[in-house]
């Protein structure tokens, strides 16, 4: 049915993508030839052309079982990591995508692209978050809240990478984690000598690469969602997710937001004409 998917970015709440796409995939046959993600949603794209949601979420759901807290001010007197969402992430990629896995991502017939937004020029990494930030502000209260325009416009770059140049599981999961990036939450991140912030800046939903008729997997409801094309359909959660982007410490949420995309799914199915 669909030539290219989009995975848009939105933290934990892009379980719902997952659970869409458990059943979705599968019952409407869905191998596209070219998928981009960003930020979670290029990890979600990873896990769900591997066929790995249940597993993934089962895993997560554990790690953050473990996590009681988003924030452990108590770590700045032992020189450790306030925020675990780092290591977790990283974790759960390791985890989603072994050596087996991405040689699967590299050799497959769907070219995965993920999406960093490259700081302008001359500009240091402190000053580029505080920019970056505020052109998301903006471009949610303003502008185009999907498509973002603001921040190429201040001069952030959009750098897609093919999943299919990572030589190991390590580099794939930095890549994803640079497409994620959002200090304090992860570490600064820099490529090319630039630094990188969430791809989200530049494009919520990257459809640089896509080719036919694509479909967009969103992770939450717009006042001003693009309107669908004959060759594009975006689709979305039908009410909202319970969980915020950086919650690591909430399984149920997260099982909540996965039920919820199998939900949408099984109605997304029925309008296709298909059989979930």
């Amino acid at each position: 049915m669909f030539d290219s998917v989009v995975f848009a970015g939105g933290g934990c709440r892009c379980f719902w993508q997952l659970g869409l796409w458990s059943v979705a995939g599968a019952a409407l046959d869905i191998r596209p030839r070219v998928a981009t993600g960003v930020s979670a949603g290029a990890a979600m794209a990873c896990v769900a052309l591997l066929g790995r949601c249940e597993e993934t979420l089962r895993r997560f759901k554990a790690a953050t079982a473990r996590n009681p807290k988003n924030v452990y001010p108590e770590n700045l007197l032992r020189g450790g990591r306030v925020f675990p969402h780092h290591a977790m992430y990283r974790e759960a990629i390791l985890h989603a995508v072994d050596a087996a896995g991405l040689e699967r991502l590299r050799t497959g017939p769907t070219d995965l692209g993920i999406l960093l937004a490259c700081a302008p020029r001359g500009l240091g990494t402190h000053l580029s978050l505080l920019l970056g930030l505020g052109c998301y502000v903006v471009e949610k209260r303003f502008g185009d809240p999907v498509h973002s325009e603001l921040a190429h416009r201040v001069g952030f770059a959009a750098e897609l990478v093919s999943a299919r140049s990572c030589r190991t599981p390590s580099e794939l999961a930095d890549l994803i984690l640079a497409s994620s990036c959002t200090p304090p939450f992860t570490p600064a991140m820099r490529r090319g000598g630039r630094p990188v912030l969430d791809g989200s800046l530049v494009d919520c939903a990257p459809l640089a690469t896509t080719t036919g008729r694509t479909l967009v997997l969103l992770s939450r409801s717009y006042g001003r969602t693009p309107e669908a094309r004959a060759d594009r359909v975006y689709l979305g959660p039908s009410e909202p997710i319970a969980v915020s982007k950086w919650d690591y410490t909430s399984p149920d949420a997260l099982q909540r937001a996965y039920d919820l995309g199998r939900r949408d799914g099984e109605a997304f199915v029925r309008r296709a004409g298909g059989d979930p």
